[in-house]
């Protein structure tokens, strides 16, 4: 790959993620607002630039960001230790271990967490060194029953497409508005893989196939967008056949395309944005949230501030069709193209660009299989935050051949599949494969 196309794909990878917060930020002030509310607070325009925190300055985020956030860490760490290792379990896994840090976040203190590998949990992510994280913004009650209910069950789920009939039947937003690092991940790769495990995540706390499916399509979308040379409404029309092959035998699975084609439709039309939003519904269910966004996306797809705009100002789940909308625009156009206006307030920029910079640039190891990154050791093997120069150079001198033999070996028998110090369960070579029949 060259410099400059080296350059230009991180720079999608990096408006994907951040674009996908702004959208949130945006959204989020107004999420439970009804429409008279919005324009007769903000004019005609609706809401069209953040409303700052008082206390911080800053333009919040919700647990859209937050999770998305927690995403990438999980899917970073089984990557990770695929790699170390040379045998792992499905990312999927690692995911759901890192959405148990982020339900920490939401249950305690910055200072109690800090505490807690005393009371036994396993901590996975170094998310949990950031204070900010330590909010309580708005997070869905499925996400967070179902977390609870896995954080108590005792056994490991393999597969959690088979398993969400028990789990519940929601189909509510809350999978899909989480799932671009799935696709930000596998971009160049085996798309299948994107796909499925994109499904699988959505589905630890979504049992619906309106609730994880929609999530296969966004991670699809965005890897196509980051890795560039395709067009939005081929990356739009490749997901969908995508999905609808790989998912084929799933129940609602039409649904899904209907609306995915009713937003292409809609988009070509010349009726005002709210006219045709009010069409595809208010966003609080994954297909929805799903398909306002790529409608958005595709009538405003050479500006991003329009996009997110049109997808926030309305009576529905505003923050994740705005979130959703971002990650697909700044998927498509660059963190280049979100500009100042966005950026400069917004909260977690800098641990929004890091996980991005780190999806992009994935976990090398020298011809000894040995990790010479301190940033990345630090990060995805010991699960703390990096407090040095995280742009250190990959051959930087570290720890001495012995001193890292020990480090690796402690670190990786101290997580099994799902927390599982002797590591029972199916484990998967970290190849780029589809995982469709797992």
């Amino acid at each position: 790959m060259s410099t400059q196309r080296s350059e230009s794909t991180l720079d999608r990878f990096r408006g994907c993620l951040v674009g996908g917060a702004v959208g949130d930020a945006l959204g989020y002030t107004v999420e439970f607002s009804g429409e008279g509310e919005i324009f007769s607070r903000y004019g005609m325009s609706g809401i069209t630039s953040y409303e700052l925190d008082p206390a911080s300055g800053k333009a919040l985020v919700s647990d859209d960001t937050q999770m998305t956030l927690f995403t990438a860490n999980g899917i970073l760490f089984g990557l990770t230790r695929g790699t170390l290792r040379g045998i792992a379990a499905p990312p999927r896994h690692y995911v759901a271990i890192a959405y148990q840090d982020w339900l920490l976040t939401q249950e305690r203190s910055f200072q109690q967490a800090q505490a807690s590998a005393a009371d036994g949990h396993k901590r996975i992510s170094w998310l949990l060194d950031v204070p900010e994280l330590y909010h309580t913004r708005a997070p869905g009650n499925t996400c967070l029953s179902a977390l609870h209910r896995h954080r108590e069950a005792s056994d490991t789920i393999e597969d959690y497409v088979a398993f969400a009939p028990q789990l519940n039947h929601s189909k509510g937003c809350g999978g899909v508005m989480r799932a671009a690092p799935a696709g930000l991940a596998w971009a160049g790769g085996d798309l299948a893989v994107a796909d499925e495990e994109a499904a699988q995540i959505a589905a630890i706390t979504h049992g619906h196939p309106l609730g994880y499916l929609p999530a296969a399509v966004l991670a699809h979308i965005v890897a196509r967008l980051a890795i560039g040379g395709t067009t939005l409404e081929e990356a739009v029309a490749e997901a969908r056949n995508a999905v609808a092959d790989l998912f084929a035998r799933h129940a609602h699975l039409q649904e899904l395309i209907d609306i995915i084609d009713l937003a292409i439709e809609l988009a070509g039309n010349t009726d005002a944005d709210l006219d045709n939003i009010h069409r595809l519904g208010e966003g609080w269910v994954g297909e929805e949230a799903l398909a306002i966004a790529i409608y958005c996306a595709l009538r405003h797809k050479d500006d991003f501030s329009a996009g997110i705009i049109a997808a926030v100002n309305h009576r529905g789940d505003s923050d994740s069709t705005g979130a959703v909308c971002g990650n697909i625009l700044g998927a498509l156009l660059g963190y280049h193209a979100i500009g100042e206006r966005w950026t400069a307030d917004l909260e977690l920029l800098d641990v929004t660009l890091e996980l991005a910079d780190d999806l992009f640039t994935g976990h090398k190891t020298d011809a000894h299989g040995t990790c010479k990154n301190p940033a990345w050791e630090c990060k995805y093997v010991q699960c703390h935050r990096y407090e040095g120069d995280s742009t250190e150079d990959a051959t930087a001198e570290t720890m001495d051949a012995d001193e890292q033999k020990r480090f690796v070996a402690e670190w990786t028998m101290g997580l099994g599949v799902m927390g599982d110090p002797t590591n029972k369960g199916t484990a998967h070579r970290p190849q780029r494969r589809a995982l469709r029949n797992s």
